[in-house]
């Protein structure tokens, strides 16, 4: 039989685990890492433009606030940590992330070539939780959040997901947002159905920014702010 390593461009499994959410696999293809989630395709470490095009978006919709706290929605592959990590104008970053197995991926595992620098920040904190909880029950408030936990408000690949990007999910993000925070959320197809939700929930000056990927229709990010 055939391993992976005698078929072309097979990919290979890293690591398999099966979680409280079901199936989560790391697998190379390639020079690629992949994130897949009870079968379905989530992220890989080709490109991460649209991760930090994410975090910058939300940036520089806080016009010039200083020393910005940041909530990220998700560790996925790291891009968006180690690029908020990477910009000494945020004043702390906290990554909520329900998957114990993507968290010992960045730790010891082999996304920590990509993310070890921005872990070791003592700006960084990871939270193993879910997110829906997470913004229900915290405490912390946060000058802006970036969600990448998925693969859109129109394309859930996680079972519970869809429920943040309700109206009432919106509105839990909004309350861990200080006055005149910035809301970003990131999808791989524009929504403008999505943008009416958002205006549901209570954010203003609601508007899309389009990011070209090398085929297909663009990524977007989804920006809204709370009122002050």
């Amino acid at each position: 039989m055939p391993t992976p390593y005698d078929i072309p461009d097979a990919p290979l499994v890293l690591d398999r685990r099966e979680g409280p959410y079901g199936e989560i696999v790391l697998r190379q293809h390639g020079d690629l890492l992949q994130i897949i989630a009870n079968g379905c395709f989530l992220m890989d470490t080709s490109d991460g433009r649209s991760e930090r095009l994410l975090v910058d978006a939300a940036r520089d919709a806080l016009d010039d606030r200083p020393a910005p706290d940041l909530l990220i929605g998700g560790l996925g592959v790291g891009f968006s940590l180690a690029h908020a990590a990477a910009d000494p104008r945020w004043s702390a970053v906290t990554v909520v992330e329900r998957e114990r197995a993507v968290i010992d991926w960045h730790l010891d595992g082999p996304l920590a070539a990509l993310s070890g620098p921005a872990l070791a920040d003592p700006r960084t904190k990871i939270v193993e939780t879910d997110l829906v909880d997470y913004v229900n029950e915290t405490c912390d408030t946060f000058d802006a959040v970036c969600l990448d936990i998925d693969n859109g408000p129109g394309w859930t690949v996680t079972e519970g997901n869809d429920s943040l990007y309700s109206a009432a999910g919106l509105s839990s993000c909004r309350r861990v947002l200080r006055p005149g925070g910035v809301l970003a959320v990131w999808s791989a197809q524009p929504s403008p159905e999505f943008e009416g939700t958002m205006g549901n929930a209570g954010f203003q000056q609601v508007r899309t920014e389009e990011i070209q990927v090398a085929r297909g229709v663009p990524d977007v990010v989804h920006l809204g702010v709370r009122p002050g």
